[in-house]
């Protein structure tokens, strides 16, 4: 019952540990970029985005597809920067746990 009673007081630990880790990735900001910086994107930890940055000398009407393409990879590359200060987060409140190789965390 002792050990019952240690098991549930970890429990109540990591959970408070994971809300604090929550809390720190929710103000997270990480900057993407494509073509060579002309556009720029900033995602919140949450993948929220916050600003996006566009050089003037890509509004011409014949490319327009060029920069949806730019605007999709500049996501992408700020979303990637988010998923990898995660990632590491997640090890390092998890460093030592049993945990399964490819399980992921509910955030």
């Amino acid at each position: 019952m002792k050990d019952l009673m240690g098991l549930m007081g970890k429990a109540k630990e990591m959970q408070a540990k994971f809300q604090t880790m929550q809390e720190e990735i929710a103000q997270i900001e990480a900057s993407g970029q494509s073509g060579g910086g002309l556009v720029n994107v900033v995602l919140s930890g949450k993948g929220e985005m916050k600003s996006l940055k566009i050089d003037p000398s890509l509004f011409k009407e014949d490319d327009v597809e060029i920069l949806e393409d730019l605007i999709l990879a500049a996501h992408a590359d700020a979303k990637g920067k988010v998923e990898a200060v995660m990632q590491k987060k997640t090890q390092e409140l998890t460093a030592g746990l049993p945990i399964p190789p490819g399980f992921k965390m509910p955030f």
